[in-house]
């Protein structure tokens, strides 16, 4: 028998199948191609420049060495604060915990709250990597299917349903990840109460909270502080690459939180920590402003677009910045077609298999993290795919 074996998880834990797209488009740019991105759910703005200025600033002044592993007292204060200003909820800055990104945020929830073998329910499709992060502590991953009549989210009538004496946990995201969808916040106050009478916990995922169109928003927090809160710098701050985001916890988790971070991660990095201070600064917030202004713009000339040659997207996302789209009238395999769009057009959009096992071969995601011009450009060569 070989010694070379992965353990058995890695076995269910699957490819996040972009990553491969976005590395072959990236293959052909390096040819001399020309690729019109709208797979990846990056924004493709720049890190604003006084956040960048005041990185500079954190590293010349020599905040280089480790922090607390819960983060520098100054940001978690200015989390604290962003909340009180912009949606009016007081959060204690001691249940703040600044982690490596939200992905580092959810992997220490679920290795606080997960024993094997315990069920964490979440929509089908989703965000690929929640699923996986369950598997990583040997929990059991359960994709709910949701589609247009329940906006994509999952209902407290579902979760009851689902609800099994294994459960311990709901996941729901808010706008999401493919569709753009908010849970309205009536149904969060069943979807909380629907969990808690069951002894369940309540993980609530926020990071493109501050891409919501048409309304204000809101938060979670504002219905309770029994549940968990995560959220990022990285969608509607800019700041993909510095890694940073943070989880909102109950009080009575805040130490295992603590001494789980202080194992895996030691700490976030620090100039992240100092620049991301800039980000709430008012004239940061004046440009963040504008983008989310851009990117409704983007979404209401390529939602019609693509509803013109053929994709279905029978629910307007609220947020976010993706499009999730029926392709079934134009192909029987979105996997398959993604990646002829991509080697024949240089349109560089996801496949459907990412998200999940409801109807994935039905269904594309669009990013709208490119210019409107760069897009229509997009539009127009798929068209002239479809119409080989």
């Amino acid at each position: 028998m070989s010694t070379w074996r992965t353990a058995a998880r890695m076995e269910r834990i699957v490819p996040f199948y972009v990553m491969d797209l976005l590395a072959r488009a990236k293959q052909l740019e390096a040819e001399g191609r020309s690729v019109i991105h709208m797979e990846v759910g990056e924004p493709d703005f720049a890190t604003p420049e006084t956040v960048i200025e005041a990185g500079k600033n954190a590293l010349y002044a020599g905040h280089t060495g480790y922090t607390a592993a819960t983060g520098i007292p100054e940001l978690r204060q200015a989390i604290s604060d962003h909340y009180a200003r912009s949606l009016s909820i007081s959060v204690d800055p001691a249940r703040i915990i600044v982690t490596p990104g939200s992905s580092g945020a959810l992997q220490l929830v679920m290795s606080v709250l997960i024993d094997p073998g315990e069920e964490v329910l979440m929509t089908d499709p989703g965000y690929p990597c929640n699923k996986n992060f369950v598997e990583l502590v040997s929990g059991v991953p359960v994709g709910i299917p949701v589609d247009a009549d329940t906006n994509y989210q999952l209902s407290s009538t579902q979760i009851g349903d689902s609800w099994s004496d294994k459960t311990r946990a709901v996941m729901v995201a808010t706008p999401s990840n493919p569709t753009g969808t908010v849970v309205e916040r009536e149904e969060m106050v069943r979807i909380h109460a629907a969990v808690k009478e069951r002894g369940g916990h309540l993980i609530v995922d926020e990071i493109y909270q501050g891409l919501v169109y048409g309304s204000k928003g809101y938060s979670a927090l504002e219905l309770a502080d029994d549940l968990f809160v995560i959220n990022s710098f990285s969608k509607y701050f800019g700041m993909t690459g510095w890694r940073l985001g943070w989880v909102v916890a109950p009080e009575a988790y805040v130490e295992s939180l603590d001494t789980l971070a202080q194992n895996l991660f030691l700490s976030c990095t620090s100039i992240s920590q100092y620049a991301a201070l800039e980000a709430f600064s008012p004239q940061c917030l004046g440009v963040l402003e504008e983008r989310r202004q851009e990117f409704r713009k983007r979404r209401d000339c390529l939602l019609p677009a693509l509803q013109d040659i053929g994709f279905q997207i029978p629910v307007t996302p609220q947020g976010a910045f993706y499009l999730y789209a029926d392709s079934s009238g134009l192909t029987a395999d979105s996997f398959r077609f993604a990646y002829d769009l991509l080697e024949h057009q240089g349109v560089a959009i996801t496949p459907g298999k990412d998200f999940g096992v409801h109807s994935p071969e039905k269904h594309v995601r669009f990013a709208y993290t490119n210019s409107i011009e760069n897009m229509a450009e997009g539009v127009r060569r798929i068209q002239e795919f479809l119409s080989r």
